[in-house]
């Protein structure tokens, strides 16, 4: 009986020990254990810091050094070098107009140069004979002063015919039409057969290739606030201009803005901007449009919050937030621009929220939530 008694303390007191050694090994390690039916979700802590800008406006390309080529001379085009759309050289031979009377002009000019250049010589030396007769007394002072004025009409009228010579080698000359610049023709090319009209018959056009313009505007408030952030002018604002290509590639070159019209267009209140941009393989054709994307100014302390986690319900902006109970909260807050994968955030946010991202759907207003906070980068999220 005695030991009955004895053994049953004993095993009493295991038991009491299992129990205290499981209350210190779980009690080594405390984790967290989701609420009961906790929504699970992932959250993103809002971002605050300081961003540039980035304006976006529809832009178009224009031809550099776009010239209209014209006939100096009138005449029919009785030769054509080049074909529209060619790539020509500057000072290469384009098309050639009828040289026949310009010819004739030429050999009647040098013609009369010759006999003017007879006569000077013949008066010349008609003044020399004089002053010597006028030495010997044989004739009379009067005598050689108006041989003196014939030499010097004479030698007048050899510069006037020299003169004419001249033009009419020009004019010979410029019935050759060449390129001004290197560049791309346009298809628009006369005929053989077209008279070209002196210094009014465009005969083509041809723009510079290695360099391009292109162009957009900007609203008086963008201008504006340009200004402001750049103290006094816009210096220093456009030096990395993009541009997107219609079909949405990006242009794997950059362009710097060079050109700022000087004043805002009357029917429309923008100033026109030009950027110049480097086009080695052609890619860029005059008259492409374009999204030109570029720098505007600095913003201090923005708050940014992804895209994906801002809701449009009718005309209100919604994020849903966790609260300090680890619930959903919804928040009513005011858009900014996009910045690359975020929205900027002008009213509704703080530095110490976080925004959920993923598992909007099944997160309602008050609902307990299990969240998961992750940094922008694991979602591919970009400030570009």
């Amino acid at each position: 009986m005695f030991l009955a008694k004895i053994m049953k303390n004993y095993y009493a007191g295991l038991s009491v020990m299992a129990i205290i050694l499981l209350i210190a090994g779980c009690g080594g390690k405390q984790t967290a254990v989701p609420q009961k039916g906790a929504v699970p979700v992932k959250a993103v802590k809002v971002i605050q810091q300081d961003i540039t800008r980035a304006n976006e406006y529809a832009g178009q390309i224009q031809g550099k050094n776009e010239v209209r080529v014209q006939a100096r001379v009138s005449g029919n085009i009785v030769e054509k070098m080049v074909s529209g759309g060619d790539i020509v050289k500057r000072g290469q031979p384009l098309f050639r107009i009828d040289p026949i009377q310009y010819e004739s002009t030429l050999l009647s000019a040098e013609a009369q140069l010759a006999q003017a250049v007879a006569n000077w010589e013949n008066s010349r030396t008609d003044t020399e004979r004089y002053q010597s007769l006028l030495n010997a007394s044989a004739i009379p002072e009067q005598r050689l002063t108006t041989q003196k004025a014939t030499e010097r009409q004479n030698e007048a009228l050899v510069a006037s015919y020299r003169a004419l010579v001249r033009k009419a080698q020009d004019d010979l000359n410029s019935t050759l039409v060449v390129s001004p610049v290197d560049g791309r023709l346009d298809v628009n090319d006369v005929s053989v057969g077209t008279y070209a009209q002196a210094g009014s018959t465009t005969l083509v056009s041809v723009g510079a290739l290695d360099s391009v313009f292109v162009q957009f505007n900007i609203s008086e408030n963008e201008y504006l606030d340009l200004r402001q952030a750049s103290q006094q002018n816009l210096a220093g604002w456009g030096e990395d201009v993009m541009i997107t290509l219609s079909n949405g590639s990006v242009y794997p070159l950059r362009g710097k803005v060079t050109q700022v019209d000087r004043g805002l267009a009357n029917n429309s209140g923008t100033l026109t901007v030009k950027a110049s941009i480097a086009n080695p393989d052609g890619i860029l054709i005059p008259g492409m449009f374009t999204r030109v994307k570029i720098d505007g100014a600095l913003i201090k302390d923005a708050v940014l919050v992804p895209q994906r986690a801002v809701q449009q319900v009718l005309d209100k902006s919604l994020v849903m937030v966790v609260n300090a109970e680890n619930q959903a909260e919804v928040r009513s807050v005011i858009l900014g621009e996009k910045v690359g994968s975020f929205w900027l955030i002008k009213e509704g946010l703080t530095n110490n929220d976080v925004v959920i991202v993923e598992g909007l759907t099944k997160a309602q207003e008050g609902a307990a939530l299990a969240v998961t906070v992750v940094a922008p980068e694991e979602l591919g999220l970009s400030f570009n």
